[in-house]
């Protein structure tokens, strides 16, 4: 235990040794205060790469950053050239071991990071200063290459300040002008420049690339998969990202009805004894909708129309309520087919914001009515595997009361032991061996949505049922705030379809007989709350905190909407609206040159007019000369304050002493610390001054 006197030196200790840190920072010389800032700045523009870098880059470049900001606080002597040189060779070196090549998005964004640190390790000169500026900016336009989200935007406008900060103060001259005055012109040269910004946002006509970034186009994000082992969506379901945003294009903005609020993605159909998988197969005969005539798809009722903002997900699909027979209205650049499973695909992966409408139909027939041979694939089952599930199966098709009474019977039979037979919902069902659809049936009853969805098409091809699984997503929440509907990865789902004679294809979701209210009340397991979340509930309510969500969330896709879908399609809308009829990608670049043009000519006016504008300090000096003039007394215009004072008083001596004494508060008040202040009182002054008489004009 510590003594009395201990103690009070320990509480004491504290702020002794904090203090001198404080004091220190603001007595800095100039060099390095400036050198800290910028490396602060530096760091900052590169957190947001954090997640799309390999891991060993960011602990690194702040150990590199770290190391160079102390040897700024220190003044010590930067590293030796082969230092440089030898940490250079082994960042270019871990950079092509851990991409395998040095060109590309990813390589080059890994390397311009590195890059950018080391050059800070050189930072002798102005010139070395100039260097990484420009790559910083660089840097800061790199992290668009990975998100265009607003809060990246908003690091970005941060970063972009910081180095215009940085930036202004490498040019001011000798001395040690304050940061925060450097931050100020940063301010205001952002402002300046906001104008400009938004009128080539606008106008700036929106055409296809010309080139493609190498770089994995699909990797890195979560979401649904083209194929599936039994087990991922479980875990999809820990993510609360958000996968798309939806509003339904109906008076009150409601959904269709629960249970036909299926989004549709990749179908599987081909079982390996351990994953699912999908098909390539297309159908080539298309119509001018882009619907494969092999698809059979007959729509019945009126159709849902709907808006999609999907998030990036870097794959071709897109996501639509179950069945669209209209392709989407996409932007211009992209196009959309039909495949025979009634996914539609688009031609490139989505790699940003997509923003679409659709119309589906809840209410449709697809498939063939009659059993052929395209359907033969869809009843294969890898030999050896489940042989129990298979032997349920022949127990059924021995059944006396279903053997006749067609495939839905032995549908509904598999659903009634669903319902009946112990099967439970759940997020940890355990680890499956190698009959995964054996052990669910018969062992473990219980599973995630892709469990019970395997096991069920299992068993329905064993009883020689053609039938596949659909992944996509299933319900949503609504947000209060702007009115869309919000699915998220944890909305992920699978379900199945069966083919039934005379009916086609039929959506069977077995979920929804193990927990109705899945599917019924979009009630989803939660997983368990780590000691973060349960001390935040303790902070913050959930009922709060869903409703601080829910606002950023409208804000967040706001800026979808506004900022990253502004297409070429909108532009045009926005030529229509200022009386174009037919507005081309042309009359966007003449509207833009014509406000270029005017801008150019306000410009050189403003330029004019500065150069002729005189400063109103000299304005009120050049009137008094001219007073004077009038008075006898001719003064050159170069003559200060003071030495016109001095003139006054050697020409009318006592009569003029108040001008005098006000011209000698002209030459303090001009260099004042508010000059402005003092203006607007001599001026009063000046209108309130006794002039003294022309003594040529005595007589």
């Amino acid at each position: 235990m510590l003594t009395t006197n201990a103690a009070q030196a320990a509480n004491t200790g504290g702020p002794r040794r904090a203090w001198p840190v404080l004091h220190r920072l603001g007595t800095l010389p100039r060099e390095t205060r400036d050198t800290l800032w910028l490396l602060f700045v530096v760091g900052w523009v590169i957190a947001p790469l954090a997640t799309h870098v390999p891991l060993w880059t960011m602990p690194l470049a702040y150990a590199m950053l770290a190391w160079r900001g102390w040897l700024a606080w220190g003044e010590r002597p930067l590293p030796a050239r082969w230092l440089k040189g030898a940490m250079l060779i082994a960042v270019v070196a871990l950079t092509l071991m851990s991409h395998r090549t040095i060109v590309g998005r990813d390589a080059g964004v890994t390397l311009i990071v590195m890059l950018l640190v080391l050059k800070t390790l050189e930072l002798r000169a102005r010139r070395d200063a100039m260097v990484i500026f420009f790559l910083g900016f660089f840097t800061l336009l790199a992290n668009f290459f990975f998100s265009q989200s607003l809060g990246v935007a908003a690091m970005m406008v941060i970063g972009l300040l910081g180095l215009l900060t940085a930036l202004i103060n490498a040019n001011l001259p000798v001395g040690r002008p304050p940061l925060l005055r450097s931050m100020r012109t940063a301010a205001v040269m952002t402002a300046m420049g906001a104008p400009i910004m938004l009128v080539l946002f606008m106008l700036f006509p929106r055409m296809a690339p010309l080139w493609g970034m190498p770089g994995n186009d699909m990797a890195g994000k979560s979401g649904l998969s083209e194929e599936m082992t039994v087990g991922n969506i479980a875990s999809l379901v820990m993510d609360e990202g958000i996968a798309m945003r939806v509003r339904f294009n109906t008076p009150n903005g409601r959904p269709p009805e629960q249970q036909h609020m299926y989004f549709r993605g990749p179908v599987l159909t081909h079982f390996d004894g351990t994953r699912w998988t999908a098909s390539n197969w297309f159908d080539p005969r298309m119509n001018d909708q882009g619907v494969p005539a092999s698809a059979q798809l007959e729509v019945l009722g009126a159709p849902i129309s709907y808006e999609v903002t999907l998030e990036s997900n870097n794959r071709p699909w897109l996501l639509l309520l179950d069945a669209a027979d209209q392709r989407p209205a996409l932007p211009l650049n992209m196009r959309a087919r039909m495949t025979p499973a009634l996914q539609w695909l688009v031609n490139r992966p989505i790699s940003s914001v997509l923003r679409y409408s659709a119309q589906s139909h809840v209410d449709f027939r697809s498939g063939p009515m009659e059993r052929t041979s395209a359907l033969h694939p869809l009843v294969d089952l890898p030999q050896g595997f489940n042989p129990r599930t298979v032997a349920l199966a022949q127990e059924m098709r021995a059944d006396p009361q279903l053997a006749n009474q067609g495939n839905m019977a032995f549908v509904n039979a598999a659903m009634q032991r669903l319902r009946t037979g112990g099967y439970s919902y759940t997020l940890d069902p355990g680890v499956n061996g190698t009959h995964a659809a054996d052990e669910f049936w018969f062992d473990t009853k219980q599973g995630f949505c892709e469990h019970i969805a395997s096991a069920f098409v299992i068993l329905m091809r064993a009883l020689d049922i053609p039938a596949r699984i659909v992944t996509g997503y299933q319900g949503g929440e609504m947000n209060g705030i702007d009115g869309y509907w919000t699915v998220r990865q944890s909305d992920a789902h699978a379900w199945t379809e069966v083919w039934i004679e005379q009916r086609g294809w039929v959506r069977v979701d077995p979920t929804g007989a193990v927990m109705p209210t899945r599917i019924g009340q979009f009630q989803r397991l939660q997983p368990p709350r780590g000691m973060f979340g349960t001390a935040m509930d303790t902070v913050i309510s959930p009922t709060a905190f869903a409703r601080m969500r829910s606002v950023w969330e409208a804000v967040n896709n706001g800026w979808n909407q506004w900022v990253l879908n502004y297409t070429q399609e909108r532009q045009l809308n926005l030529l229509r609206s200022l009386g174009i009829e037919s507005p081309s990608w042309q009359d966007l670049g003449r509207l833009l040159g014509a406000i270029i043009a005017l801008a150019a000519l306000a410009g050189a006016g403003w330029s004019f007019w500065e150069k002729n504008h005189q400063d109103p300090w000299q304005r009120m000096l050049q009137l008094t000369r001219k007073r004077l003039q009038s008075a006898g007394l001719e003064l050159p215009a170069h003559l200060p304050p003071r030495s016109m004072a001095n003139a006054v008083q050697a020409r009318y001596g006592e009569e003029a002493r108040s001008l005098r004494d006000w011209l000698m508060h002209v030459d303090s008040a001009r260099y004042a610390r508010h000059p402005d202040h003092a203006l607007i009182a001599l001026k009063k002054e000046f209108a309130r001054l006794q002039w003294p008489r022309n003594k040529a004009n005595i007589g």
